[in-house]
């Protein structure tokens, strides 16, 4: 499909700089097959969800992944920063660099915020747009723990060209269930829920799953080809263990939804569920690209915030939900004055009809 049949325009008052608060009042399109757009709220949910019903979150913990620092050779220094975007081993990330053009092989890097002793590394590899690879000095949890010292917030490109790093993005972009460190983005659906509300919809019937899928700053990459079959997708590591997906398709079995909280458990859930028709255990990088006419085997419903145009997650919500359905939905949200990206309002999107579904 032509890139361009994805796009629209938003204005940019409607980009949203804080996420509502308290979190969980911010508002919920909801999207049915045949059925008018319902505006309501993240609240509603309560009334939305069914019993027997299982909501599967991504558990992932955003890594405050920017670091700035200076590039040493001899006496000669130069200031530089990177945004961390994918683990490669416990050792190494991948990153974009700024300066680029500043940075060669074997380049000694002294990074940090000044407050201890700085975060040494050098340069492995050096990529396209920008792109590095940087080899620490330090590995594995220290490695992680240092970089929760040194780093910032690493916030999506269209909040941070617009406003600094605050303390209270610290909270504001972390999950109220995160647990497991690698993520240089946050899940963002997930945002909007707090511990009360789990524990509301835990107390009327619907149980919360686990998955992990490290999100990487991939996700803000703009496309660059003008039809979806050239383009490349990033990859991304994520886990569902077996004892997860039987709780699943337990639930499955019985007559409950498989809720997916955010583009990335959509992205995992697919990713196990696509070799064999049902779900199975996974481990490993995904790649997965979902455009319309996917055959969608195991989500029933999608919580997802607001996306960009012609970014590969409007693409998927199209996917699931019909692509002129998704442009009226949009419009709506638009006409409405919806908060949209990350800090953004939500929907709930129940998933269009697919030929193979009765096969």
């Amino acid at each position: 499909m032509r890139v361009s049949e994805f796009d629209f325009d938003l204005p940019e008052s409607h980009i949203a700089l804080h996420p509502a608060e308290p979190r969980d009042s911010a508002r919920l399109l909801v999207v049915r097959p045949g059925e008018p757009l319902a505006d309501q709220h993240i609240p509603d949910l309560k009334t939305l969800l069914r019993p027997g019903d299982v909501l599967v979150v991504n558990d992932t913990r955003v890594l405050p992944a920017e670091l700035k620092g200076v590039r040493v050779r001899g006496e000669v220094r130069a200031n530089v920063s990177f945004n961390l975007h994918k683990r490669v081993d416990a050792h190494t990330w991948r990153a974009f660099a700024r300066p680029a053009k500043k940075l060669a092989l074997l380049d000694r890097l002294e990074l940090g915020n000044g407050e201890a002793e700085p975060l040494v590394a050098r340069i492995a590899g050096k990529g396209e747009t920008g792109e590095v690879t940087l080899e620490f000095e330090l590995g594995g949890a220290q490695l992680d723990e240092a970089i929760k010292s040194h780093g910032a917030m690493p916030l999506p490109p269209y909040i941070g060209a617009k406003r600094g790093v605050e303390e209270r993005d610290k909270v504001d972009y972390q999950t109220v269930y995160a647990a497991e460190d690698g993520a240089v983005a946050a899940p963002t659906a997930g945002l909007h829920f707090t511990e009360k509300l789990l524990q509301d919809l835990s107390d009327m019937g619907v149980t919360m799953e686990r998955v992990t899928l490290h999100v990487g700053a991939g996700t803000f990459l703009p496309m660059k080809a003008d039809d979806t079959d050239d383009h490349v997708m990033h990859s991304e590591w994520g886990e569902i263990d077996q004892a997860t997906v039987e709780r699943i398709n337990a639930r499955r079995r019985a007559g409950g939804r498989v809720i997916a909280v955010g583009t990335t458990s959509l992205r995992l859930l697919e990713t196990a569920s696509r070799a064999t028709g049902e779900l199975k255990p996974f481990v490993g990088d995904t790649d997965i690209f979902i455009t319309p006419g996917f055959h969608f085997r195991t989500v029933d419903v999608l919580m997802t915030n607001f996306h960009l145009p012609k970014s590969t997650l409007f693409m998927l919500v199209s996917a699931f939900s019909g692509l002129e359905q998704m442009k009226r939905a949009y419009a709506h949200a638009i006409a409405y004055g919806y908060r949209f990206y990350s800090y953004g309002d939500s929907s709930l999107l129940h998933r269009a009809p697919h030929p193979e579904d009765d096969v």
